[in-house]
């Protein structure tokens, strides 16, 4: 990175309301969203977002929404809010939090309403259209407990020593046979990049090529314990790092972040567009 790319990445991420005392509000207010430039991250990863390598969406769950109908009474929703890969910012989770507290004694007239209004504020913040699906019918949902497809890695009888990101562990990661296959494990950990709070997920890593070795892939995974960055980061990190030590024809990286604050996580980056996205519910979430 150069001297000014560091300049900028301290001074946004020093003004962000994450790691600092917070006042909780209670009315309206959209000014509380935070964003975060993709490129901080993607300049150190060399992508350009005029050529990035992927395509894919940062899918949030939202667990805490409340308002008040146009007679005073409050409504509650759970919510699904789809950012583009391509938008300018990622939201930082910590401001999202504090700008959805900010409805509890909100007065809106319809859901719809609502709907329009948050999808509007995200799209600002994210610079790029953001989908949001609110549902108060809680007591008909579709979201089902599941689990990952595939083989998990987590069997793996294998000695760790060190717990730093270190993506040479993907050396020589291919043998010559060629497989369609789908890889995940639930022990994916980093730590926020600025409060170093534990983040917690499990990943599914879906490929066409040459066979991934899957002792090196999880001591990969694994060294990602100690690793301060953002969710989103994370992913497109392991996204990259699989393609450039890997044989890959096609993969898709999908993980699902714990919740906290009534919010979970699920950054997806693939080489081929797909609006069918699993948003499956795992057992931590």
């Amino acid at each position: 990175m150069t001297n000014k790319q560091l300049y900028d990445q301290d001074y946004v991420l020093n003004n962000l309301a994450l790691g600092k005392k917070t006042e909780y509000k209670s009315s309206y207010d959209p000014t509380l969203l935070q964003a975060v430039p993709r490129s901080l991250n993607r300049n150190e990863l060399q992508l350009s977002e005029h050529n990035l390598p992927f395509c894919g969406v940062d899918l949030w769950n939202i667990y805490e929404l409340s308002w008040l109908n146009s007679k005073g009474k409050p409504v509650v929703a759970t919510g699904v809010v789809k950012v583009p890969f391509d938008s300018k910012n990622l939201i930082e989770s910590k401001s999202f939090k504090l700008y959805l507290n900010s409805f509890n004694q909100s007065k809106f007239a319809s859901i719809e309403a609502l709907q329009k209004v948050l999808s509007a504020d995200l799209s600002r913040c994210a610079d790029k259209a953001v989908s949001v699906e609110l549902n108060t019918d809680l007591d008909n949902f579709s979201d089902k407990l599941g689990t990952f497809s595939g083989q998990c890695l987590d069997t793996l009888d294998i000695e760790i020593d060190n717990y730093q990101l270190n993506a040479d562990y993907l050396l020589d990661l291919c043998s010559e046979e060629q497989v369609t296959e789908t890889l995940y494990s639930h022990l994916l950990k980093s730590n926020c990049l600025i409060t170093s709070q534990p983040d917690w997920a499990s990943i599914e890593i879906s490929y066409t090529g040459k066979k991934l070795n899957a002792e090196k892939l999880l001591r990969y995974l694994i060294s990602f314990r100690q690793h301060n960055e953002f969710h989103e980061q994370c992913v497109e990190r392991i996204y990259c790092d699989i393609m450039k030590y890997g044989q890959i024809d096609s993969l898709c990286v999908y993980a699902r972040y714990t919740r906290r604050g009534g919010l979970d996580i699920n950054p997806l980056r693939s080489t081929e567009h797909s609006d069918d996205i699993n948003n499956i519910r795992l057992l931590r979430q």
